[in-house]
């Protein structure tokens, strides 16, 4: 069972919770346990650190000043999933990943040049 605190009360609850048991605030928005509903913190608005306020394309009819809101995407953690993304992309990644999967190919051709230096040596 994943837990969370409540927003209102800051008591354990169940994720999956729709409203808390302690002191009722909705913790799901529409009912619905698989659509969280995120909250502003005391006196700021959501608006000021979201993603689609930044890119200009929120519809949501108390943007600039909701307090709730569905659709959040803090913007701070999707430049930080991006920028991950990025370093996973990076050349050095690629290749570093190609060698873990196919570690037993390169030994394979390490042996077999080695037998083939020593063959040439021989000679």
């Amino acid at each position: 069972m994943v837990t969370v605190s409540c927003p209102r009360c800051h008591r354990i609850v169940e994720s999956q919770a729709i409203t808390c048991p302690h002191c009722r605030v909705t913790l799901k928005a529409y009912g619905h346990p698989g659509i969280p509903l995120h909250r502003a913190t005391k006196d700021g608005y959501l608006c000021d650190s979201c993603t689609y306020h930044a890119d200009d394309t929120c519809n949501f009819p108390q943007r600039p000043y909701a307090k709730e809101c569905t659709l959040y995407e803090n913007l701070e953690e999707r430049k930080l999933e991006l920028q991950q993304q990025r370093q996973k992309s990076s050349f050095g990644a690629i290749v570093k990943s190609w060698i873990q999967r196919h570690q037993a190919l390169i030994l394979l051709l390490g042996l077999l040049l080695v037998c083939l230096l020593l063959a040439l040596s021989k000679s």
